[in-house]
């Protein structure tokens, strides 16, 4: 059976690192970020809202493709809006998949840092990117609010299936990750 994973969890947590772990193993595995599907929107920075609306939609619809042609697909996104879980939910029931709704966590202020550290190093575009979005939610506080909105989002999901993840301990937590799936 296919899976349909959620990687859900604040800036910096390992997401990204993660999903990529994931397909890197598994063949013809789909890391669908939104975030990079949002930019290839034009003027996405100016329609924020829109913008990120718009490449939900279009990577549930990349996801049923990819599910429905046998293979798995790991979505690494923050998500604080209810709706958006319950449809990646629904879409796996759709295709038949399993559905892993996976959070990581980590020490708030340790994760707030390393988000931080992470923008002041820009090695990637994607990163000066968040930045650019940090900054224009608030910078920290923003930041703060945004850890503080995921966990009222979690206390809402009891089947979701929390990873501590800490800074240096990526296999660990990808260890965890799979371990997660025989549950």
């Amino acid at each position: 059976m296919v899976r349909l994973i959620l990687l859900n969890g604040p800036p910096g947590s390992g997401k990204s690192t993660l999903a990529q772990a994931y397909v890197d193993d598994h063949p013809l595995a789909l890391n669908l970020d939104i975030d990079l599907v949002r930019r290839l929107l034009g003027q996405w920075q100016e329609h924020q809202e829109a913008s990120g609306l718009l490449a939900r939609e279009m990577a549930l619809a990349m996801a049923r493709e990819h599910l429905r042609a046998g293979h798995d697909v790991v979505i690494p996104q923050y998500v604080a809006r209810l709706h958006f879980i319950e449809q990646v939910e629904e879409l796996a029931v759709e295709c038949n998949a399993e559905f892993h709704e996976i959070v990581l966590l980590g020490n708030r202020d340790a994760s707030l840092r390393r988000v931080v550290r992470r923008s002041e190093e820009a090695a990637i575009p994607a990163h000066v990117e968040a930045q650019d979005l940090v900054d224009r939610n608030g910078g920290l506080p923003g930041l703060e609010q945004m850890y503080d909105r995921l966990l009222l989002v979690i206390d809402s999901r009891p089947r979701a299936r929390i990873i501590e993840t800490v800074d240096g301990q990526i296999a660990r937590a990808y260890s965890e990750l799979l371990r997660s799936f025989e549950h």
